[in-house]
């Protein structure tokens, strides 16, 4: 096995009452995909799906030619983005459900459970942020209405495990105050329903400007982009079993310069009439991976293209030269990366299988086809 590809897949391509009230009727990730328009001469805008079309994820049928797509591809399986937003709150859980339920696609799933608020700024630039669903924490109660929920996803034939165990992704541990203690009821409560325990993976960038304490407090730092080994070691020991490492502000640094690449972002945000922030794709992927990448207990992440001016404008830097071949080499690097590790341990994730958006995809389009996926077969198989 040279590795196990595990793409984050989002649900958010079906009308849901939040989007409806926020938005207007109907609204789903495809409205800011399809109106985005081109900020510079060769910008590839609007991303036009091609085999899929514009596609709507209550149909079983999408879902079957997702996951054949991604089979023949080499992808492992679908790390679903599982929004419990606290006192049984969830957002978009419908396609999930559906999976579950009808035991379709047999296709392999885990769930990254990503818990941070949802306001409108996720979608728009600029405007009044309203909020559309708070983050809210709750009390063990809580923690255990959420397990109950999971408990039947574990035990199906289907859900990804590390060591034999269900891999669980938690998006934000820095302001989740009492993940330490989450992690151990759900430990404790997976041991009384007959699970051999839960592999909790936290997934974190691996420069970053912010140390969390055991205590849930954190300072802010400059980043270090020599070595991850404290940021890991910091979330490490809260209990996770495991960091899903990602590289993004880290080879941005390295590219442009630490300080250079802050004031700028910071900039663009403040003036947005200022030109675009281009990145070179190959140019900055090449410094995404961390040397505690190769960690045993670290599973590192790729990105095909990134580009979120259809949510953001031109506020976030673009990535220009997002090929299927550069990301094929990108891939191969990652790779070299797991190479040493034990075949179990040789997780990569990809961001994404469907992040339209963020221009962050794999699926077809009217422009590359199917070479992301080729690029991932070439590597792969």
């Amino acid at each position: 096995m040279k590795a196990r590809i595990i793409a984050y897949y989002l649900p958010q391509f079906h009308p849901i009452p939040e989007n409806d009230e926020a938005w207007g009727a109907g609204f789903t990730e495809w409205t800011n995909v399809a109106q985005a328009r081109p900020l510079f001469k060769g910008h590839y805008q609007p991303r036009i799906p091609a085999d899929l079309g514009f596609y709507d994820l209550r149909l079983p049928e999408v879902r079957e030619q997702q996951a054949q797509m991604a089979r023949e591809a080499g992808v492992e399986g679908f790390c679903y983005y599982h929004y419990w937003m606290g006192n049984g709150k969830q957002l978009l859980q419908r396609p999930f459900n559906e999976v579950l339920a009808s035991g379709k696609p047999d296709f392999p799933f885990c769930l990254a459970w990503a818990n941070h608020e949802w306001t409108t700024r996720t979608w728009q630039n600029g405007g009044k942020t309203k909020m559309i669903a708070p983050m809210v924490y709750g009390d063990e109660a809580d923690y255990k209405a959420h397990f109950d929920y999971v408990l039947p996803a574990f035990r199906d034939h289907r859900y990804i495990t590390v060591d034999g165990k269900p891999i669980f992704s938690i998006f934000d541990p820095y302001n989740f105050a009492g993940v330490a203690r989450f992690i151990t009821l759900w430990q404790q409560w997976a041991l009384e329903n007959g699970l051999p325990g839960i592999h909790f993976t936290a997934m974190i960038n691996n420069t970053t400007t912010i140390k969390r304490r055991y205590d849930g407090t954190f300072d802010r730092v400059l980043p270090n982009l020599k070595s991850s080994a404290d940021v890991f070691n910091d979330i490490l020991a809260l209990g996770f079993d495991s960091i899903t490492s990602y590289g993004k502000s880290r080879a941005e640094m390295l590219n442009q310069g630490k300080y250079w690449r802050i004031v700028k972002k910071y900039a663009q945000e403040k003036m947005p009439f200022l030109p675009t922030l281009k990145y070179d794709y190959p140019k900055v992927v090449r410094h995404f991976f961390a040397p505690e990448d190769r960690w045993e207990n670290v599973f590192p992440t790729v990105i095909p293209q990134w580009d979120r001016t259809p949510r953001a404008g031109n506020s976030e830097g673009i990535y220009v030269n997002s090929t299927p071949e550069n990301f094929q080499k990108h891939l191969e690097d990652a790779l070299k990366i797991v190479e040493n590790k034990q075949p179990e341990h040789r997780l990569i994730f990809l961001k994404s299988w469907n992040e339209w958006g963020e221009g962050n995809y794999v699926e077809p389009d009217l422009k590359f086809g199917h070479g992301f996926l080729e690029a991932i077969k070439n590597v792969i198989k």
